[in-house]
């Protein structure tokens, strides 16, 4: 649980919107509001504060990126020798604060949308709006026949029981998942609760955006098809 009061910046990480540099620079163009106020740098953030992200900015300045996480590097709040996106990928554009939205374990790989459009964080991450989001999974044991079955029409994690989902098995060790919805370590609770153990997990969609051939540490800029469908289907102009 997160201890109040809290910095600013801190709390944007925290709840996914930013980098903690990233949030500092949000925040300097006067993108987020605290209890009804524009927020400055430094900020406390107290238990039961209402915090905002806006950008009012026009809307074909937004930037959205795929970026293909690499193993070893964490998505927000690297402690002591880890490194987090920020750290690892060197943006072209001088200045550029995106973020990451969402997130990825450490040692799990692949694709994660990077942007400076505040607007898309909520609908994208929000249990409310079932998007799908797609993986390619290996596990140690060997898959038994019945595991696509099971897998796929809910899995109780403790106290939660997953919705349905699409399970593809692809050889006696690895699955593809097209999950709705996005649970704390879901997949790894879900393989665990069936008695198996994963080895590597590597996200390769989001919604209509593919990682494709994208090699690791490395990002390229959405279409303009990919774009506006990507936005058109969490309910926002394009």
């Amino acid at each position: 649980m997160p201890e109040y009061p809290m910095r600013i910046n801190k709390y944007l990480a925290h709840h996914g919107y930013s980098t903690r540099r990233g949030a500092d620079v949000l925040i300097e163009r006067g993108d987020v509001q605290l209890n009804g106020r524009t927020a400055v740098v430094g900020d406390k953030v107290h238990k039961g504060d209402r915090v905002e992200v806006h950008n009012a900015r026009p809307k074909e300045s937004y930037t959205y990126l795929a970026y293909h996480k690499p193993k070893d590097v964490v998505t927000h709040g690297a402690q002591g020798n880890e490194r987090e996106i920020a750290d690892t990928l060197a943006l072209q554009a001088p200045g550029l604060a995106v973020f990451p939205v969402g997130r990825l374990d450490k040692n799990s790989t692949g694709l994660i949308l990077l942007t400076d459009d505040g607007r898309i964080v909520e609908p994208l991450l929000s249990p409310d709006y079932p998007h799908e989001k797609e993986y390619k999974v290996k596990v140690n044991e060997r898959l038994r026949s019945n595991f696509a079955e099971k897998m796929s029409s809910g899995v109780d994690i403790g106290g939660y029981t997953t919705k349905p989902c699409k399970v593809i098995k692809i050889d006696k060790h690895t699955f593809r998942i097209v999950l709705t919805e996005g649970k704390n370590h879901q997949i790894k609770k879900m393989t665990n609760a069936l008695g198996y153990t994963v080895n590597t997990l590597h996200r390769t969609r989001i919604m209509n955006v593919r990682l494709g051939a994208l090699r690791a540490n490395t990002y390229r800029h959405l279409k303009q098809g990919e774009r506006s469908t990507l936005l058109s289907s969490l309910g926002l102009e394009t």
